[in-house]
C-alpha cells in the first residue's frame, strides 16, 4: 500500500510517502544516537553498518506502528471513536516497539555474536516509544485536519445547494407575480381598447416571456439586457396608460455591461405602476438613473385609493434574491412624497454564490 497512492489517501487520509521515507531515515538517526551514537564512536564504515542496523529496526517500527494505525482507523472510524482508537493505539505502539526491539536484538546479537540483555535496553526504549507516540500523532493531526477540510468543504456545498434551491424559488415566485400583473393589464386592454390592442399587447408579452427563458438560471445579467426587458415591459404598459407614463432614462453606455440581478429593474417598474395612480390628471413619471454604483428608480408618490389584489413579493423578492447572491444590498427610501429604491451593480467577485 506504501506505493498504492489511491489507497495511503483512503486509509492514511494524506498521501504519506514522503513523510514516510522522511520519518524512517530521521528516526534511524534518532535510534542509532540512543543505543551506540555509532558516527561518535566507530569508524565511518562501522558507523554505517551500525546505523543499517538501525535504520532496519526504524522500518520494521514504523511499517508495523503504521499498519496497526490502519487497522484501527477501519475498526474505529468514526469520531466518537477517537479516545479508544487513540488508547489502543498507545498500547500497541508499547507492546510493538516492545517485542521488535526483543526480537530484533536477539537475531542481530546472534548474527554479531553478541547478547540480548533487555534490562540494559528497556530505558533506552522509553525515547523510542515516546518518538513512535509523536509519529502516530502527527499521521491522526493531519488525519483531523483534512477531514475537517473535507467537513468545511461539504458543508458549503450543502449551503450553495440551499441557496441555489432557494434562488430557484423566488425566481418561480417572481415569475407568476409577473404573469398576475400582466393579466390584470391585459383584462384592462380588453375593457378599455380594441382586440387589436389585446392581440398586439399579448405578442409584446409573448417577447418579455422570451427574455425570462433565455435568462435561465442565471444569478447576474449584463444591465444592458435587463435594459432591454425593462423598456420591453414598459412598452407593454404605454399599451394600457399611453402619454401617461413617462420614463426618463439616464443610464451612461459605460455602465451597460455591469451586472445586475434578473428581473429587479422591471419589478421596481411594475411596483410603481402597481401602486400609484397614473391618470391624464395625474401622469406618472418614473426616473432611473446610475449614482453610485447603484441603479436608482425614483417617482412620485401617488397612492392609489382602491388597490388592486397585491401578492406582496416585488421588494420583498428582490430582497431576498440580493441577499443570497451578494452582501450587497438594494436600499429603500420612503420620503412621503417620494419613493426611491436603489439596486447595487454587481461584478462576478461581488457574489456569494459563484
Amino acid at each position: 500500500m506504501l506505493f498504492n497512492k489511491q489507497k495511503r489517501l483512503q486509509y492514511i487520509g494524506f498521501n504519506d510517502l514522503w513523510f514516510v521515507i522522511i520519518g524512517i531515515i530521521v528516526l534511524s538517526f534518532v535510534t542509532d544516537y540512543l543505543f551506540s551514537n555509532s558516527f561518535m564512536r566507530y569508524s565511518f564504515g562501522d558507523a554505517i553498518i551500525n546505523w543499517s542496523v538501525s535504520l532496519m529496526f526504524s522500518i520494521t517500527n514504523w511499517f508495523v506502528m503504521r499498519t496497526n494505525f490502519i487497522f484501527l482507523r477501519k475498526k474505529f472510524p468514526n469520531v466518537e471513536d477517537v479516545g479508544k482508537r487513540a488508547f489502543l493505539l498507545f498500547i500497541s505502539i508499547i507492546i510493538s516497539v516492545t517485542l521488535i526491539d526483543a526480537l530484533g536484538g536477539t537475531i542481530v546479537g546472534y548474527i554479531f555474536d553478541q547478547t540480548y540483555y533487555f534490562s540494559e535496553r528497556y530505558r533506552v526504549l522509553l525515547p523510542i516509544i515516546i518518538i513512535s507516540v509523536m509519529v502516530m500523532a502527527i499521521y491522526e493531526a493531519i488525519y483531523f485536519y483534512i477531514q475537517l477540510k473535507k467537513s468545511i468543504r461539504q458543508e458549503e456545498q450543502a449551503k450553495q445547494v440551499v441557496v441555489l434551491a432557494q434562488l430557484d424559488a423566488l425566481r418561480n415566485q417572481a415569475q407568476p407575480h409577473f404573469f398576475f400583473n400582466s393579466l390584470n393589464t391585459l383584462r384592462d386592454i380588453i375593457d378599455q381598447n380594441s382586440k387589436d390592442d389585446a392581440k398586439q399587447f399579448v405578442d409584446k408579452l409573448s417577447d418579455v416571456y422570451r427574455f425570462i427563458l433565455d435568462s435561465g438560471d442565471a444569478n447576474i445579467i449584463p444591465l444592458r439586457d435587463e435594459l432591454k426587458f425593462a423598456r420591453a415591459y414598459i412598452h407593454i404598459q404605454t399599451e394600457r396608460f399611453g402619454d401617461n407614463l413617462k420614463l426618463h432614462w439616464n443610464i451612461p453606455e459605460t455602465d451597460l455591461d455591469r451586472m445586475i440581478v434578473p428581473m429587479s429593474l422591471q419589478l421596481l417598474l411594475e411596483n410603481a405602476i402597481k401602486h400609484n395612480v397614473i391618470s391624464r390628471s395625474k401622469p406618472l413619471t418614473i426616473h432611473v438613473k446610475i449614482q453610485d454604483d447603484y441603479v436608482v428608480v425614483t417617482n412620485k408618490i401617488q397612492a392609489k385609493s382602491t388597490q388592486l389584489p397585491s401578492t406582496k413579493l416585488g421588494l420583498i423578492n428582490i430582497e431576498k434574491r440580493h441577499a443570497l447572491i451578494t452582501n450587497k444590498v438594494p436600499k429603500i427610501e420612503n420620503s412621503g412624497t417620494e419613493f426611491t429604491v436603489s439596486i447595487p451593480l454587481l461584478t462576478p467577485s461581488d457574489t456569494i454564490t459563484s
